[in-house]
């Protein structure tokens, strides 16, 4: 029972009344509020008492658990000392120091990043650097993004006009960014049903972007944005070979190549970023999340180098990039960064990443077989289990097994018919199991 649920329902609604809440169908909860009252390690406890274990690290976004002492005291400490400073014409000593163990830990220490506050923004912010780029260089007729059908990136316009979630943009349409188009997306259930890893059909699909080329001309396409792993759409794992060939199509006529690794960044693969796990490097490379286990809102942009040169021209004390945000590389969200990124060289949780990705391979397969199964993928320490809809009720079965996983002690991540699983770095194997017999249980108690 929630903290509110005990009120007359006229009380109880009035309570509620005021938050409209973000990607939730707000009539339904409301009517049956489910509450966070707090979080420590990868755990939740719900305002009813019910400890649940916390199967997708928060929303991604928290693979040290919640409450880590180190970064806490972190973000406790820098209240004392700074709490907030502009970052226009100003700037804070963390902030430098932040942005270059983030370029260090992708492997590209001559590079720079520009910090924003969310994936979203960081989406935003690279499709803006990737047309003035192109601008600056004399280019200006390349202003064409390619996204990808179901991808996600965020919720601002740019994002969604190159996201390809049909419920993101249908409704928003007028507003989206003219002169987007998109790849077609890489599922094909025929062929990867119960894929472990990255399939091995489908490296052909990229060649589609030469058949953009062709309808569009490559001297209007400024950059080509796709995510390593397709979470938000539902763990969705690229085929071998496909991402090393966008990388060879985009080389070839000069369009930028931009990885969203707002969930695969800072270790989600067992590799510090998913260009490492897939080989494969980009130009520009968005962030959020995990840069500091979501403690403070933050995120950024990874930028090749020349490419920050080509905007370093006229008279020095001009302004050459006329972006960025109040709150752009925060004090509270850099001592939560710095904190998180100790703690993972400390105590080496991308490599436990890694060591517990074939753990949840392993015992996520079981499920096959299990009630309303139609197919399981994973990559890295996520995986995903399509369900059979409830016919005429389209995500409804997702939401009754979430519900019944709750009461099995295990808070889980449900998209359309999708329920996905990224557990934190620091669960145990033990954890990593109980979370898949979890999810079993809930499957087999939701009726046909």
């Amino acid at each position: 029972m929630s903290a509110v649920s005990h009120l007359h329902p006229e009380s109880r609604e009035a309570e509620l009344r005021a938050w409209w809440m973000p990607f939730t169908h707000n009539r339904m909860f409301k009517s049956a509020p489910r509450l966070i009252a707090s979080a420590k390690g990868c755990y939740f406890t719900l305002a009813d008492g019910r400890r649940v274990f916390d199967s997708l690290s928060g929303l991604w976004c928290s693979p040290l658990g919640h409450s880590h002492p180190r970064v806490v005291e972190a973000v406790k400490r820098q209240l004392d000392t700074l709490d907030y400073a502009p970052s226009f014409q100003m700037g804070h000593e963390g902030a430098f120091r932040l942005a270059t163990r983030i370029a260090q830990l992708a492997s590209r220490p001559q590079d720079r990043v520009f910090f924003v506050n969310s994936g979203s923004e960081a989406v935003d912010t690279s499709i803006k650097i990737a047309v003035a780029y192109h601008r600056a260089r004399g280019e200006a007729s390349r202003t064409r993004i390619i996204g990808r059908e179901r991808g996600y990136h965020g919720v601002g316009m740019g994002g969604i006009s190159v996201g390809g979630m049909v419920a993101n943009r249908k409704m928003f349409a007028p507003l989206m960014i003219p002169g987007v188009d998109h790849l077609p997306h890489t599922y094909n259930p025929a062929e990867m049903r119960y894929s472990r890893g990255q399939p091995t059909w489908g490296a052909h699909l990229a060649d589609e972007l030469e058949r953009l080329v062709a309808l569009h001309d490559a001297s209007t396409i400024a950059a080509v944005i796709v995510e390593p792993m397709q979470g938000s759409a539902g763990v969705i794992v690229p085929p071998k070979g496909y991402l090393d060939r966008l990388r060879q199509i985009c080389s070839k006529h000069g369009i930028l190549l931009i990885f969203d690794e707002v969930i695969t960044g800072f270790g989600r693969l067992g590799t510090p970023f998913g260009a490492d796990f897939v080989g494969v490097q980009p130009d520009l490379t968005t962030f959020a999340k995990a840069v500091n286990n979501a403690t403070v809102p933050m995120g950024g942009v990874i930028v090749r180098d020349d490419i920050y040169q080509a905007f370093m021209t006229g008279p020095a004390h001009m302004i050459e990039f006329f972006h960025g945000y109040t709150y752009s590389a925060h004090p509270l969200a850099v001592a939560a960064g710095h904190a998180t990124l100790d703690v993972m060289a400390d105590e080496k949780l991308i490599a436990r990443a890694a060591e517990l990705a074939p753990v949840l391979e392993q015992k996520v397969h079981t499920l096959k077989g299990e009630p309303h199964v139609v197919d399981i993928r994973n990559i890295g320490l996520a995986a995903a289990v399509d369900l059979n809809p409830i016919e005429g009720q389209a995500g409804l079965r997702a939401i009754r097994v979430f519900e019944r996983a709750l009461d099995e002690g295990f808070m889980v991540r449900f998209s359309g018919e999708t329920i996905a699983l990224a557990p934190p770095f620091v669960s145990s194997v033990d954890e990593v199991e109980a979370m898949v017999e979890g999810l079993r249980r809930a499957l087999r108690a939701v009726p046909a």
